[in-house]
């Protein structure tokens, strides 16, 4: 007897474009799982796990006590955590899966493995395709020419952020932009004027930036629309949206530390 619980937790990501993008491992633990539970807003996809679990249970219609009862949304999510949790701890092989990746701005899958782990159980997350890699492939950007700066809009907003405006910059979910209260998927006009002016102070009003949505269905076309900084209070933006922001100057050399390296380097090569 080892006194490990009998229950597994594995969570999943199916990528961002239907089941094509899925890994082989994960769609195992899909198939192979006594319950999956998933939180995978595409209809296609839905129906697709539905075909090929064993036994499928959706999460979405927690979302709706948001619209309903105007709770925070962090609430909800708790709940949907507790909802996998309890499979769990009925001895059952649970498979949870999300849309893109199941870590990234997916805080159910970390809040069920932290409770599953906590009580003894077998946990673990499997990477997924995430709409940052269809941004990379659909802009053709390599975040290595640059670097690359990666945050959620509102967290850049309310916090002292230092941005590098010779770096690639990604926000995400600015369609939230300012919006506090947890309780409301939208923002206004206003708050994102707010973001423009905050980012003002590191580029130009002029500068163009990028408003990108991943495909995730055949029929869907990726949005790549460019739009001028100041122009940014006035776009349509939607939770799925990102905001992509190029660059606005050339790299800097760091002369004393260049310096330094070729200092090395000729003493390397005198020795």
């Amino acid at each position: 007897m080892t006194g490990i619980p009998s229950g597994k937790l594995i969570c999943v990501g199916t990528g961002m474009r239907m089941a094509g993008q899925i890994t082989p491992l994960a769609q195992s633990y899909i198939e192979t799982a006594d319950v999956v539970l998933g939180a995978v807003p595409n209809l296609f996809t839905r129906q697709w796990l539905q075909q090929i679990a064993k036994e499928y249970v959706c999460l979405l219609g927690y979302y709706s006590e948001c619209d309903r009862d105007g709770k925070d949304r962090r609430d909800t999510y708790r709940r949907m955590s507790d909802t996998i949790v309890a499979e769990v701890r009925t001895g059952k092989t649970v498979c949870a899966a999300f849309y893109g990746h199941p870590g990234i701005f997916a805080c159910i899958s970390h809040l069920a493995i932290k409770a599953a782990r906590a009580e003894g159980f077998s946990a673990e997350m499997l990477p997924g395709i995430s709409a940052e890699d269809c941004l990379v492939a659909d802009l053709g950007i390599d975040p290595g020419t640059t670097g690359m700066q990666s945050m959620e809009t509102t967290q850049f907003m309310v916090y002292a952020r230092k941005i590098d405006p010779t770096a690639l910059l990604i926000l995400w979910q600015p369609g939230l932009a300012g919006e506090l209260s947890l309780k409301r998927f939208e923002t206004t006009p206003d708050k994102l004027q707010v973001l423009v002016d905050k980012l003002a102070r590191d580029y130009p009003l002029d500068h163009p930036v990028i408003l990108y949505e991943a495909a995730t269905n055949p029929l869907e076309k990726t949005r790549m629309d460019t739009v001028l900084l100041r122009d940014m209070p006035y776009a349509a933006l939607r939770q799925a949206t990102t905001l992509v922001i190029p660059a606005a100057h050339p790299l800097k050399l760091d002369e004393a530390v260049m310096n330094r390296l070729r200092a090395l380097d000729a003493a390397a090569l005198a020795d």
